[in-house]
């Protein structure tokens, strides 16, 4: 998402230099979000771009992988040689992280590409056993899918609660009861102590002695490992780009990197939000979408005499579509002083807020799309809101405003 959109964007912006667009895998540029939803289950025919590139005037190289950057010598290094550069887009994404020792096993699975989807979609149509490690957002997904194909399903987490690195104890505890309602079966406070042939054994709280070194052990013909994604920016050691603690690229207010005229862009970058005063790495479809239109904007206007700048400092959004109910999240709650409730969270149909000196600063909503889109309205603008009013349900989050 966020290369193509970089160079759909540059278009737009008037830039009629060339551009290559440089892709790992085989495939057409396609969109992620279908791979665990329609596609994962047969309903969606393809999750391919609706871009021609050639029309754009945009050379696509595929199945070629980025190895390094020369900076002296404004070079991409590539497993197909070496491509030189006047500006360079880094937007090589997320890459899933694996369940140690599981690397090289059958019948393991994890969810980011095209490929994997494939793999997994006649695991579900064989409605097999299916275990899957971690609860969060990946988690739940693909579990909705496999439930919804037919799959037996048991959901393993490592932490006391679903989502528990996503969001607060008292808002997170309401979503376990989705799994036991969807036919799944959560099973939190728990690791996976190994993966073997037609099982996983379990450690942990939850262990029973059932099994070899006193572990529970699952039934599985198949493991999905959904314990989180890491910036892919391995290839950039030794290039002299700017890597944070976290794996992400260094780049600042316009997403330019620590090197000239190169610049980072999605969920391979972190970037300050002055919004939220520190630094965000956002792993999620509206980062990619947002961001190469600031990046296009800045490239762009580097070429023109007294540019000033575009700054990025979006209100962070996402979406989540799971057990039947639609989970959509805007802001960045860390900073909160309070959280208000809208709606019973037991119910169907529910938000919660959360304030900073009195000021919404983020918002999670399951199926009340509206609360969202006013609620998102309510943050870009830094309003202060009647606390009364934001707790009645009833009454229009846009109300609330002070």
């Amino acid at each position: 998402m966020a290369g193509v959109q970089t160079a759909v964007a540059l278009r737009e912006e008037g830039w009629s230099g060339a551009i290559t667009l440089l892709g790992a895998e085989p495939h057409q540029p396609y969109d992620r979000p279908p791979l665990s939803k329609g596609l994962l289950l047969g309903k969606a025919e393809g999750a391919t771009f609706d871009v021609d590139f050639a029309a754009l005037g945009v050379e696509l190289r595929l199945g070629s992988r980025a190895t390094g950057v020369d900076l002296e010598r404004r070079r991409l290094r590539t497993d197909a040689g070496p491509l030189p550069y006047d500006h360079l887009v880094i937007a090589t994404g997320a890459e899933p992280i694996s369940l140690p020792g599981t690397e090289q096993l059958p019948g393991v699975h994890l969810l980011r590409t095209l490929d994997d989807a494939e793999r997994l979609r006649p695991v579900l149509a064989a409605q097999h056993d299916i275990v899957v490690v971690g609860a969060g957002w990946i988690g739940a997904e693909f579990a909705t899918a496999a439930r919804e194909a037919g799959c037996s399903v048991t959901v393993v987490e490592a932490a006391e609660r679903p989502l528990a690195g996503a969001l607060p104890p008292e808002v997170a505890a309401y979503m376990a009861g989705w799994y036991l309602d969807s036919g799944a079966e959560l099973i939190t406070s728990t690791r996976v102590a190994a993966v073997e042939e037609g099982g996983v054994l379990l450690a942990g709280s939850a262990a029973r002695a059932e099994g070899p070194g006193g572990g529970r052990r699952l039934r599985a013909d198949a493991v999905l490992v959904g314990i989180g994604a890491r910036p892919a920016t391995g290839w950039l050691a030794g290039s002299g780009i700017e890597l944070a603690a976290d794996g992400s690229v260094l780049a600042d207010e316009r997403l330019r990197t620590s090197a000239p005229d190169v610049y980072a862009v999605g969920d391979c970058a972190s970037f300050p939000s002055a919004r939220y005063g520190r630094r965000l790495l956002v792993h999620h479809w509206d980062n990619a979408l947002q961001g190469p239109r600031t990046v296009a904007a800045n490239l762009v206007g580097s070429q023109r005499p007294n540019f000033v700048g575009a700054v990025y400092d979006p209100v962070p959004y996402f979406w989540s579509e799971q057990f039947g109910r639609f989970v959509q999240y805007v802001g960045h709650h860390a900073d909160a002083d309070e959280l208000v409730w809208r709606g019973d969270p037991s119910g169907a149909a529910w938000s919660v807020c959360w304030l900073r000196e009195g000021a919404l600063i983020a918002l999670l909503a399951v199926g009340r799309p509206r609360d969202l889109a006013q609620g998102r309205k309510l943050i870009e603008s830094g309003a202060e809101i009647d606390r009364a009013k934001a707790a009645d349900a009833s009454v229009p989050l846009k109300l609330a405003a002070l």
